[in-house]
């Protein structure tokens, strides 16, 4: 058997203890590299109108294309 430190009163071995060091440097990265929600909108250019109708003018065209687009 190796080694074996006392912690909080228990004696632990010195393989539990690296057990426990790479399985939290390991999970922290794995948690740390997945990354957010895929889910998120994506960022659309802004629309330059001079007027506001314009402004729903376009916005209802490219909701009217992003419909046709997903039939």
């Amino acid at each position: 058997m190796g080694q074996t430190y006392k912690i909080l009163g228990t004696q632990v071995a010195s393989q539990y203890l690296a057990m426990g060091v790479l399985g939290t440097i390991f999970g922290g990265a794995y948690l740390g590299l997945s990354g957010g929600s895929s889910k998120a909108k994506p960022a659309t250019p802004p629309i330059n109108a001079s007027s506001p109708d314009e402004a729903d003018f376009i916005k209802k065209f490219l909701e009217q294309n992003q419909q046709e687009q997903k039939k």
